[in-house]
């Protein structure tokens, strides 16, 4: 069941583990992750669409999984999760 509202303690659909051996595993670690990017990142059409994607989920909680999803596509784009290390991730 999908909760109706997200707050900071919300869990992630899944964890995310990143090559520094962290894990982001609620919403809270997102928006710390997210109010961190470096201006390079801002500029990168990946983290805009995850950001949305996030803000689009405190307002529908039923969202909350694909904006893992992209939020997880954003760091393995930019080589920041394990799951990169596996394969070379070309930008475009």
């Amino acid at each position: 069941m999908i909760d109706d509202h997200v707050t900071r303690e919300t869990p992630l659909g899944f964890e995310i583990e990143l090559v520094d051996g962290s894990t982001i595993g609620t919403v809270g670690d997102v928006e710390h992750y997210l109010r961190n990017l470096s201006a390079d990142q801002h500029l990168k059409s990946h983290w805009g669409i995850a950001v949305r994607m996030f803000r689009n989920a405190m307002i529908e909680p039923a969202y909350l999984r694909a904006a893992t999803m992209s939020f997880q596509t954003a760091l393995a784009l930019d080589g920041l999760t394990l799951l990169a290390t596996a394969a070379t991730v070309k930008q475009f």
